[in-house]
């Protein structure tokens, strides 16, 4: 019995879930109808629609239009997909009273669309310019303390006291032993001398010995004893480290030839190779920090205490100097480090500085894109301005913006192509011509390149990043392989590709080693651009840099 009764509650409640699961289906099926209903008549009537996504209304033009957020272009008369990108569209907002004024060549985004584009502004402020330059460069030994050991008499060597460079060395040390028969001969010379008791042969004899490092104890020694000795001891002007041994056991050497080179290595230099553009800004006696590849995490500061008066006319680059004391040995020769100046202009004291990612710059003109104040929708207007010099990660700006003003930081290329889009002043545009919005596959093509803007602007943070667009002219994209391995060599490439007339732009990514061209065909093309690479230094895909020219390039840049 008491089976019986536990199947039929079983039972019952069977039907009870399907019963439920009945009706959850049902109010799931009238809701979507109700809502797609709602949304129809608020697109017929041109009435406020409710976004349930959003928890807030839309409200519609007297049209009754929709549009998608990233793609203003796009116009329906009924809700659904965006043909580009599938996102839902969204219906076309009205201008409210607060936003009346705008003026009519400004991008008004969606706060969806600014999001998605992570439009970001900041205001515009006064200060003084410090411009950042970057150097790359290695430690040398200090020239000064470079001494050669040479062979002060010819002859044969009986022995070396130093087997090896790197080996640590003091004044006054025995180097090697020489055995020379020219010196056993002008110490019979003067024994000879002695012997005769004439005082000018003898001071004749000893000035010899002299000559041939001899010093006055040795020379007292002969006369004292009057026993001579081929073999001749050479010893070490300086203390320091072997930096090369040029003899073996049993050479022959001729006088002044060079047996050893010995460094005192407690003070070097670092030398850095500063391009003729950044010289402007570097002056004797400007303090320096720097860092070393082999010591990750430590700093090290000091002056610049020479600049080289003459450029190396391959690299077009010269030589700065920093002294460095290394009392531990620590900072070794041939060590890769990299410096960092800030540089204060002196001529330009409380000046607009922006960012560099706020700027587009087209060859031409620089733009920047100003946020308009008191709008409910962001709305933005393009404006010419006027840069000054470059400061490394931002600009100097002469005139176009006033202080407190609010300007795009961050996505400025996606407001641009909006701009472009709806046909109005842009980048792309100044106005000269009337302008039409791009529709259908052409719209989709420009968001394309808005895509590969915003993807250059985020890889790189130097001018070059900024596409030089072909404004007036039909130019083509160009890519082949060029060898590298530094960033001086990122600048030292870019900056002979642009030299060639008809290059618009030029940016060489040092990972995929492949420089990206835009330039002009009538002009030029990338068969020429390929060997002006090649004649500064760099193998292209078709052209081989010259041996002499390659190795004249920094040991950072070797790339062979």
């Amino acid at each position: 019995m008491k089976n019986i009764n536990e199947t039929v509650k079983s039972k019952y409640l069977i039907y009870i879930l399907f019963l439920a699961g009945g009706l959850l289906l049902g109010w799931l099926l009238f809701h979507n109808s109700d809502a797609d209903s709602h949304a129809s008549q608020a697109s017929e009537t041109g009435t406020e629609a409710h976004d349930p996504a959003h928890g807030h209304d839309l409200h519609q033009n007297e049209a009754g239009e929709w549009t998608c957020s990233m793609h203003p272009q796009i116009r329906q008369d009924k809700p659904g997909k965006c043909p580009i990108c599938a996102m839902d569209l969204i219906p076309v907002r009205k201008s409210s009273s607060s936003d009346e004024a705008i003026d009519p060549n400004a991008i008004q985004l969606s706060e969806e669309a600014a999001a998605l584009a992570d439009v970001q502004t900041s205001k515009v402020s006064r200060q003084n310019p410090v411009k950042q330059v970057r150097l790359y460069g290695k430690i040398v030994p200090d020239e000064r303390s470079l001494q050669s050991q040479t062979a002060h008499v010819s002859g044969r060597i009986e022995s070396l006291s130093v087997d090896f460079t790197g080996e640590t060395v003091r004044a006054g040390q025995t180097l090697a032993t020489l055995y020379s028969p020219e010196l056993f001969t002008a110490q019979q010379e003067l024994l000879e001398a002695i012997r005769m008791g004439q005082p000018q042969l003898i001071q004749a004899a000893r000035e010899k010995l002299y000559r041939w490092k001899m010093t006055d104890a040795q020379i007292a020694a002969i006369e004292k004893s009057g026993s001579i000795s081929p073999v001749v001891e050479i010893k070490s002007n300086t203390s320091g480290i072997v930096l090369s041994k040029r003899v073996s056991q049993g050479d022959y050497v001729s006088q002044g030839a060079i047996l050893f080179d010995v460094a005192n290595l407690t003070k070097v230099w670092a030398l850095f190779d500063a391009f003729e553009v950044d010289l402007p800004f570097l002056s004797k006696g400007d303090p320096m920090e720097f860092t070393l590849q082999a010591l990750p995490g430590k700093k090290f500061s000091g002056k610049i205490s020479f600049i080289d008066p003459i450029l190396n006319t391959t690299t077009r680059t010269a030589k700065v100097r920093v002294e460095v004391p290394n009392a531990s040995l620590e900072l070794k020769p041939e060590m890769y480090a990299t410096a960092n100046v800030n540089a204060p202009l002196r001529n330009y004291k409380n000046e607009i500085v922006v960012p560099q990612t706020a700027v587009l710059w087209t060859g031409k003109r620089a733009i920047v894109y100003v946020k308009q104040p008191d709008t409910h929708t962001p709305a933005f207007l393009m404006r010419e301005v006027e840069l000054g010099p470059s400061l490394g990660n931002s600009y100097v700006i002469l005139n176009g913006l006033r202080e407190g003003e609010e300007i795009v930081t961050n996505g400025v290329f996606a407001i641009d192509a909006s701009a472009q889009l709806e046909g109005k002043t842009s980048m792309m545009n100044n106005g000269d011509e009337p302008a039409k919005p791009m529709t259908g596959h052409e719209g989709h093509m420009m968001h394309s390149d808005k895509q590969s803007m915003r993807h250059t602007e985020q890889s790189t943070h130097d001018h070059t990043a900024h596409t030089q667009s072909a404004t007036e002219v039909a130019s083509e994209h160009a890519m082949f392989g060029v060898k590298g391995s530094c960033d001086m060599c990122k600048e030292r490439i870019e900056k002979a590709a642009k030299e060639v007339n008809g290059v618009l732009s030029a940016h060489w990514d040092k990972e995929d080693q492949k420089i990206h061209l835009q330039y002009d065909p009538k002009k030029t093309s990338p068969k020429a651009i390929s060997k002006a690479i090649a004649k500064v230094g760099h193998d292209t895909d078709t052209d081989k840099a010259d041996k002499a020219v390659y190795d004249k390039l920094p040991a950072c840049c070797h790339y062979r």
